[in-house]
Order: C-alpha cells, then sequence, then structure tokens
C-alpha cells in the first residue's frame, strides 16, 4: 500500500523541435518553482544526471519551465520511474504523453522507424513511427486511444511528439560517428539533400525507392528511348516493365490521363500493376517537362525530336536516374559517351618529299599528315567531320551508327584543328612528344568513374604514325631493336658488350639527327664509346648504303669538356683512336680566326675546354660541327650562364651529351642538357617549370612524372654499376688514369724551377748534386698537386659561419678541381672512396675543400696519427650508416656523421689496413714504385669487398709525372728494379737526360 505524502500535477508543451517544456502545481495549485520540480520529478533519471543537468527557464507570471532535451521526452514518460512517496497527476499534453511514449518507446526499441519524407523534400533527414506498427501497438492498449486523436489534425503535440521521436532515434540508433557512416553507407540516397528523389512519389514508393524497404513486385518500373525505325521517324520515350528475374525481358505499357495502365503482362503481376500505376503516372509528371505528355490512350505518345532526345540523352536520363527510375538508353551511347572524344593527326604513308625524298633528319623535320576524328566508335575523316557539323543537328545517322555531336565538343575540334596549319605539316619533334605522352596515357591504370566522366569531355589529341615512323620510334624504346653497326676499325680498344650497345646507340640517333645523353655511371667508359662513335663518323663519311648524305667530309667534331680533363681527353684519343686527327683549342696559343678554320677543317677532332668555348663562342659558332660533344655536361645545368649559352649556339648535325649525374639538385638542370642536345623538344624553361618541375618536385604529381620519364627516356641511355647485366661484364678492378693540364699559375712555377735547376747543375757536383736534384724533384712533383704546398701558404681563414672559400684554393690546382668532381659524382651515387697522397699539406687541403663542398665528414689519417685515432677512424669508415630507423634509436650516431671519404697517407695507410667500404680509390700523386701504389689500392681490394674497385691514377700533362709513367709502362732503357727501387736513379741521369726528363712539354699545359 502506497502512501503519499504529496500530490503534484505536471503540465507540459512540446516545442517543434521536441523539446518538452514542464511546469508543475501543489496540492494548492500553487506553481512550483522549476528548482523543486526537477528535483522531485527526475529524482531517479539518470540520463539527466538527476535533473541537474536539466535548465529552468522563467516564462512569466511565475512560471518557471523545465527543459527536458527532445532525445529523453519518450524514454522518460515512456519509464516514469518517479518517486513513489508523491501521487503524479498528469493533465492536458502531459497525459497524453504518458500514454503514447510507452507505444513510441516499442517502436524504438524495436527499430519500428521510417525516414520522414516531408522533412527529406525540405532537404532534412528525420525519423517518424511506422504508422502500421504504432496502430497495432494502439490497438493493444485500449488506454491510448484519447492520445491517439490527439495526434490528429497537426497538433502540436503532433509535431513536437514527431520531432522527439525523430531525435530519441537519432539518440539511440546513430549517435557515433560509425553508425552515422554505416547509415550513409547502407543508404545513400536517404542524403540527397535535393529532394529530387521524392518528386511525384508517395511514402511507400520513395522508402523502396532510397532501399528502405523491399520491393514485392516481380517486376520494375522503368523508361526507354526508342531510336527512330527508319528515316524521318521520331526517337520515342515508353514505359516499361523489366521482368526482376530476367532483365532482358521488357513489357511496354501505356498510362492513361487518369493512371489507368494498358498492355499485356503477366497475370501474376496485375494486382501489383494496378496498385502502382497511379503513383507512376504522378512521378513521371513531377520528372519529365509537361510537353513530354500527350492527351490519350498513352501519355508518353508524344514524338521527340533529335534536339528533345539528344537533351533526354545528356540532361533530362540523369535527373531521372537521381530521382530512382531505372532508365534505358540506346546501347551506342553508354559506349559514346564513355569514349573520350579524339583528334588524331594520320601521319601520311610516304615520306616527305619536302626535303628532297632524304630520310627523317632531326627533330624540326617536317611531316605531312590528315586529320581523323572519333567520336564514340564512329571515326571521320577531316571532310566527313565538316559535312555532320554542316548538318547543325545534335544526334546524326552516318554510316549506319549513332554520332552525337555535342556543341561544345566540335568547338573544341574545330579550335585544335584551325591552331594548327595542315599545309605546314608536323614537326617531327611534334609527333614524337604526341607519341609518347599517348603511351604514357594507354599504359595508366584503368580510370575511375569520376576521372572517365571528368575526361569524357577533355579533348584528346594523338598521332597515328606511318609504317615508317612506328619502325624508327619502336626502335627508339627499343634496345633489342637497335641495328649494331661493326666496331670502326681504328679502335685500339675491345668494347663490352653494354659498351657496344652505348657506341650503336649513339650511331643509331645520328642517322636520325636526334641528340642523345649518354648518362652512364662513373667509371663504365663513356669516353671510349663516344670516341668509337667518333671513328664511325671518319670511317663512314658519306658511305653508299648510309641514310645520312648531309656530311661533307672534312667537318670535324667538337668536344666540349672541364678544363681539369682536358688532358685526360687527349691521352685517351691518341690511345684508343690514334688514326684521328685531334686540335686541341686551348691556352694563350690557341689559334685565332685566320688560322682556326683552315687547322680545324684538318681535323676529326677538336677539343676545347667551356671556359675556352664560352670565350671564343663568336669564332666556334662559325663553324657547323659534324657533331658536338659535351663532357661531364652538368657543367651546363645553370641554363643563364655564359657558357651554356656559348655551347648552345654552336651549329652542329648531331649534338651529344655525356654526364654520370644529369640531374644533381633540380628538374631545370636536365632540361638545360635536353635543350642543348634536343632544342625545344622540352619546350621553354618557363614552360617547363609550369607543366613539370613545379608539379613533380613540390606536388609530387605522379602523372606528370610519367609523362616526364617517357619523353626524355628516347634520348638518355643511363646504365649502373649495379645493374646485373654491367656487373658481369666489369672486371674486378679498373685501373684508368687521368690525365689533367697544369694551371697557368702552376705551369710557370714549375718552368722556374726546372730552369733554376738546371742553372745549378753548372755549379753543383757529387752529394750536393744529388740533393738538389732530389729538392727539386719533390718541388715539382708538389707543384703538380697544388702550388700552395711550395710556396708554404696557410690554408685560408672561414668566415663567420665557419666557411672556407674553397675557390680560392680549387682555381689554383687542375687536379683537385678535378677530383672534387669525380668524388661529387660517385657520393651522388652512393658510393665511397680512398684518396692516397704523399704530402701531409695536401692531405689537410683536401679535408677541408671535400669536407665543405660535400657538407659531410672526412677523414684523413697520416703518419703522426695515434694508434687509438687510427682505429677509430677505421672503424667509423667501414661501419655502415644505420638506417633512418636505426638512426632514430641511435642518437649517437645519425647518417649525416658516416664518413664516405677516407684520405690516407700512402706510407701511413698503404699498408695493414682493411678498407673494404670504399669502391673507389685515387691515387692523387704518383709513387715510382708500382707495387707500392698495388699495395695501397688492395686496402679497398681485397678479401671482404663485395663490389668492382675502380682506381683512378691522377697524372700531370707535360710534367714529369707523365713522363715517368710513360716510362713505366715502356719500362724503356730500364729495369723493373731500378724503377721499383727509389728515386735515387733519377739523380744519376745526366744534366740533359734531367733536362729531357723534367722540361714541361709546352702545348699540354697553356
Amino acid at each position: 500500500m502506497n502512501i503519499h505524502l504529496r500530490t503534484l500535477t505536471i503540465r507540459l508543451a512540446l516545442s517543434q523541435y521536441g523539446d518538452a517544456l514542464i511546469y508543475g502545481m501543489n496540492e494548492r495549485e500553487d506553481l512550483l518553482p522549476g528548482l523543486q520540480l526537477k528535483q522531485r520529478l527526475f529524482a531517479w533519471h539518470e540520463a539527466s544526471f538527476y535533473g541537474t543537468e536539466l535548465t529552468v527557464q522563467p516564462a512569466g507570471e511565475g512560471v518557471e519551465l523545465v527543459i527536458l532535451p527532445a532525445e529523453q521526452v519518450i524514454p522518460f514518460f515512456a519509464e516514469q520511474k518517479l518517486l513513489a512517496h508523491i501521487e503524479w497527476h498528469w493533465e492536458g499534453d502531459s497525459a497524453h504523453l504518458t500514454e503514447l511514449a510507452p507505444l513510441l518507446a516499442v517502436c524504438l526499441e524495436n527499430k519500428q522507424y521510417i525516414p520522414d519524407i516531408s522533412a527529406y523534400r525540405a532537404g532534412r533527414l528525420q525519423w517518424t513511427w511506422d504508422e502500421g506498427a504504432f496502430a497495432q501497438a494502439a490497438v493493444e492498449n485500449d488506454t491510448a486511444k484519447g492520445a491517439l486523436e490527439a495526434l490528429n489534425g497537426g497538433s502540436e503535440l503532433s509535431r513536437g511528439l514527431r520531432a522527439a521521436f525523430s531525435a530519441a532515434v537519432s539518440q539511440r540508433h546513430y549517435s557515433t560517428e560509425a553508425e552515422a557512416g554505416d547509415l550513409r553507407s547502407e543508404f545513400p540516397l536517404l542524403f540527397d539533400r535535393s529532394g529530387a528523389l521524392a518528386a511525384g512519389m508517395d511514402t511507400a514508393a520513395w522508402l523502396i525507392a532510397i532501399g528502405w524497404k523491399a520491393d514485392t513486385a516481380p517486376f520494375r518500373p522503368a523508361l526507354q528511348l526508342l531510336e527512330p525505325e527508319g528515316d524521318g521517324s521520331p526517337w520515342r520515350l515508353q514505359l516499361i516493365l523489366q521482368d526482376k528475374r530476367d532483365e532482358s525481358a521488357l513489357v511496354p505499357i501505356r498510362l492513361a490521363d487518369d493512371g489507368e495502365p494498358h498492355g499485356l503482362w503477366p497475370t501474376a503481376w496485375s494486382a501489383h500493376v494496378h496498385e502502382r500505376a497511379a503513383g507512376w503516372l504522378e512521378r513521371l509528371r513531377g520528372s519529365l517537362p509537361p510537353e513530354r505528355f500527350a492527351a490519350g490512350g498513352d501519355v508518353l505518345a508524344e514524338p521527340l525530336s533529335d534536339a528533345i532526345a539528344w537533351r533526354f540523352l545528356t540532361a533530362e536520363s540523369q535527373r531521372l536516374l537521381e530521382a530512382g527510375w531505372q532508365v534505358l538508353l540506346p546501347a551506342w551511347w553508354e559506349a559514346a559517351s564513355r569514349k573520350k572524344p579524339r583528334l588524331r593527326a594520320k601521319i601520311s604513308s610516304g615520306e616527305d618529299k619536302r626535303s628532297g625524298g632524304e630520310s627523317l633528319f632531326g627533330l624540326d623535320s617536317i611531316i605531312d599528315f590528315d586529320w581523323r576524328i572519333s567520336i564514340g566508335d564512329v571515326d571521320l575523316t577531316e571532310a566527313e567531320f565538316a559535312e555532320l557539323v554542316a548538318r547543325g543537328e545534335r544526334l546524326v545517322r552516318f554510316k549506319g551508327k549513332w554520332v552525337s555531336l555535342d556543341p561544345a565538343l566540335l568547338a573544341q575540334i574545330q579550335r585544335a584543328m584551325a591552331g594548327m596549319d595542315k599545309s605546314q605539316g608536323l614537326s617531327f619533334q611534334d609527333v614524337l612528344q604526341l607519341h609518347l605522352l599517348q603511351a604514357s596515357e594507354e599504359a595508366e591504370a584503368e580510370a575511375t568513374e569520376e576521372q572517365l566522366q571528368e575526361d569524357a569531355a577533355r579533348l584528346r589529341l594523338e598521332v597515328e604514325l606511318n609504317e615508317h615512323l612506328i619502325s624508327l620510334i619502336g626502335q627508339l624504346g627499343q634496345r633489342s631493336q637497335w641495328p649494331k653497326p661493326a666496331v670502326p676499325a681504328g679502335l685500339q680498344a675491345e668494347l663490352r658488350t653494354y659498351q657496344h650497345e652505348g657506341y650503336a646507340w649513339l650511331t643509331f640517333l645520328r642517322q636520325f639527327g636526334l641528340g642523345a645523353c649518354l648518362a652512364d655511371d662513373m667509371g663504365l667508359g663513356k669516353t671510349v664509346q663516344l670516341i668509337a662513335y667518333l671513328l664511325h663518323i671518319k670511317e663512314n663519311t658519306n658511305p653508299s648504303s648510309s641514310r645520312r648524305q648531309t656530311d661533307p667530309p672534312g667537318w670535324p667534331a667538337l668536344i666540349i669538356c672541364p678544363t681539369s680533363v682536358l688532358g685526360n681527353w687527349q691521352k685517351e684519343l691518341q690511345r684508343f683512336a690514334p688514326s684521328l686527327n685531334v686540335m686541341l683549342h686551348y691556352g694563350s696559343r690557341r689559334l685565332d680566326a685566320g688560322f682556326f678554320y683552315g687547322a680545324a677543317s684538318q681535323a676529326d677532332v677538336v677539343l676545347t675546354s667551356y671556359a675556352t668555348a664560352a670565350l671564343d663562342q663568336e669564332l666556334l659558332k662559325e663553324f657547323t660541327w659534324a657533331a658536338i660533344c659535351l663532357d661531364e655536361a652538368q657543367n651546363i645545368k645553370n641554363a643563364q650562364t655564359k657558357q651554356s649559352v656559348a655551347v648552345r649556339s654552336f651549329p652542329a648535325l648531331h649534338r651529344i651529351a655525356l654526364t654520370g649525374t644529369p640531374i644533381e639538385n633540380r628538374l631545370s638542370e636536365l632540361w638545360s642538357i635536353y635543350d642543348f642536345i634536343t632544342p625545344g623538344y622540352l619546350g621553354s624553361a618557363k614552360a617547363f617549370n609550369d607543366r613539370f618541375s613545379n608539379a613533380i618536385e613540390k606536388e609530387r604529381d605522379e602523372k606528370r612524372t610519367a609523362d616526364l620519364q617517357n619523353l626524355v627516356k628516347p634520348f638518355m641511355l643511363r646504365r649502373k654499376k649495379k645493374d646485373p647485366n654491367i656487373q658481369l661484364d666489369l672486371p674486378d678492378k679498373n685501373e684508368m688514369k687521368t690525365y689533367v693540364h697544369l694551371t697557368a699559375e702552376q705551369a710557370a712555377l714549375y718552368d722556374q724551377t726546372v730552369n733554376g735547376l738546371l742553372e745549378r747543375m753548372q755549379k753543383l757536383e757529387g752529394i750536393e748534386r744529388k740533393g738538389a736534384i732530389l729538392g727539386a724533384l719533390t718541388g715539382l712533383k708538389q707543384l703538380c698537386d697544388h702550388p700552395m704546398l711550395v710556396s708554404k701558404e696557410a690554408l685560408p681563414e672561414t668566415d663567420s659561419d665557419n666557411k672556407l672559400d674553397t675557390s680560392l684554393l680549387i682555381n689554383r690546382s687542375s687536379k683537385l678541381e678535378r677530383l672534387l668532381d669525380m668524388v661529387k659524382e660517385l657520393r651522388a651515387e652512393d658510393e665511397r672512396c680512398l684518396i692516397f697522397t704523399q704530402y701531409v699539406g695536401m692531405g689537410k687541403m683536401l679535408q677541408a675543400v671535400l669536407q665543405q663542398e660535400l657538407g659531410e665528414p672526412v677523414l684523413y689519417l697520416n703518419g703522426s696519427t695515434s694508434k687509438q685515432a687510427r682505429d677509430r677512424m677505421i672503424e667509423r669508415f667501414q661501419t655502415p650508416a644505420p638506417s633512418a630507423d636505426e638512426g632514430a634509436s641511435r642518437p649517437d650516431a645519425p647518417p649525416s656523421d658516416q664518413p664516405n671519404v677516407f684520405i690516407l697517407s700512402l706510407k701511413a695507410g698503404g699498408v695493414g689496413l682493411n678498407l673494404t667500404a670504399a669502391n673507389h680509390v685515387f691515387h692523387f700523386d704518383r709513387w715510382w714504385n708500382p707495387a707500392v701504389e698495388n699495395q695501397a689500392t688492395d686496402r679497398a681490394y681485397r678479401m671482404g669487398q663485395t663490389r668492382d674497385v675502380q682506381v683512378h691514377k691522377f697524372i700531370a700533362l707535360g710534367t714529369l709525372e707523365e713522363k715517368i709513367d710513360e716510362m713505366l709502362e715502356s719500362k724503356q732503357q730500364l729495369s723493373d728494379n731500378v724503377i721499383s727501387s727509389s728515386e735515387g736513379w733519377i739523380t744519376e741521369l745526366s744534366t740533359e737526360a734531367l733536362k729531357d726528363l723534367f722540361t714541361l712539354r709546352r702545348g699540354l699545359t697553356d
């Protein structure tokens, strides 16, 4: 038995948002303060933290309202968990709510709710109860009859309760992002905020259309566009019923003005047809323009003109799909709308007659073509296209196929055709670029649906090659298809397989005037491949079988290289191709215009430096060269420098760039090289930057990267030592000599030292004579390295940022300049090296310069290095750099602290060390004993070495270094014992022999 200590009366109103605005009175009908009301009414309401989270709002005349949020209204009044010692009286809408809330809670619990079509039409998502389930629950609860009547007629209670129910659904079933995402994924049409899908539909049809309820009918209604059956007949639109079990079974149906259906459908469908036909008519009137309807037995009997059919295909069909209709269009339309429009330049089958019947020569060669236009599945000639455009129709039947002529597309095609003068033809450069980019697009993965739609209206300009060009461009991209000319008879070397391929590639590109960038790794023999090519030019000038009939005899090739490698080129040309007549154009003794042309016309090769080429630009550009070859082509990576501008200005039948590092820092460097070998091929510097550099370097655009790769690939040959087919061809140890010129300062000091010694030889005898010779010998060897070793100058002081002005040191020594270039190149390939020198001063200078230029630590070990420091250096050098992940866990050894260059004194580091982390060895200065040099080399070339070792021996041209090297090679008049033992044999030479050995050969140092 309940004992009620108090009696409280509750009244409320529901806002349009579903919130309950509650107030109460006591036994004396006094209004209760809001605080007292919520403390008592919600004492057991956990959701509101027992009323403490509810707000109280004054409403005038002493009324204080307690606000219960919409999502809590139905659960609270359905549960009615209240204080038992209070007798609760419910009046007005609060009484209806206590009766209806339990019924709605059942619907909520059993998920018996549906989206509200009225809210959907207004662009909102709201929920309402399933009327059938709610009515069933009401029948089972007689007490709710009065409350049900209160819901009719659009009362405030009805509107507020529907809002509260919707809030409760969202709170209970879709309150988390995951649940909301599942709803959006399962019913995407429910979130179409346009409300178009509900046009002309009742609730039942709409719920089926969005997938909320299953469609129990054995068919689905659809609209079908019918093509004209013959000439002059119209397009037609008809309503059909499509069998769900057999989608190919289509039943036409006619709808009268009153929605009555007519047709021949299976008897089992009749009930569904008659039940839904009125709804179809209503939906059609809401989805199609009024002019689509006709009076009579079929409201869709109105014929369609071509223009209206076009509008239906391009726009109205899409709106119908969005409204939930099935739409059947002609089969050809889907293919036509998915295929990109294409404008092709069809290359004429014959060879271009405007060049005198000769084969292609150069990227700017002109090629005749005809236009071909593809729209959907129809291919048109230029004349056929013009004929169709002149008809002014949107849908045209042509050769048994329908062609859709979109005005915007026609304008694009006409603009593209007008932008290219067909009478002027296409350049081979245009053809090649179009083909390569076209191949890039075709090789891409299948596009997404969005990409297909986006690209459908984009005009594709393509090229259709003739048989001749198919063969040529196929050869450009396929190494196996390159012609393999015989090795020139005059070549004094045996080409390895990959070197023969490189030489063949250069000669193949020359046939068509196409520039080449030979970008093999350092040490793979770019020099000998080019020399073979130069010999091929000489031995095949005007051959009867050659495609090139334009090389006049006597036109030499021009090689431009850094000053530091001029001597190397002289030696290598003499060694590998003694039959080539080489002319050196360098230094103060170079010929001026009066004598240059005559001398150059008698040469096969003219050799000069970048600096000289810039100085003598006007002289060199007056000559048309058989070929221009740039060695270390990264020297023109900055297109604005004087030397870059100069070398581009020189006319040539063929252009070749040699470089191991075609890109050092930025893509603009690649553009600069290509603008030399294939002028204009990659566009202007600005166009290249806009098209490729920004997209690739800043945005990492994969499509642009692929496009650029396809464009540059035919003209670049890059092989790396780590490539398996290269690795097998290389010897275990590859020794090469690097010849350098003395600078003007070095040459002057060298002459001064030699002249001073020869003067003293007239006066000195015995031990004094020997001492003077040895002293001069040391001085001359040091001069070959760097003049500061003789002048005893200190290294320049560093600036405020602790930076050394390295240019002050590099410009005074060709050896140092060349070493720096080579070390930078091998470090770009992540390879490591040892550098041997006899002189402590040279070792310190090398360490300072390399450390600053490379931006990484450089080790130096000499005779004064302690054992502890020596062991620590070796361990640091031999220990591999940690990976990025390891580096993160080893702050004491970040990758930037890893030394990759190790400078060693020949005596201190020449024996007893294991330095297999390096695979390059540099002998900066020569030791007279080859065995000592070999011992030093074997610090890297020994057990544990897994890579091929490259050995570089530096020799100053014209000096005693070169002369003694020649003696070591030929062993001329000297036994191995004499040369190998010491330098003492030099002191026994006569003054005349000393003069011959020490005197600087002129012509090699200027």
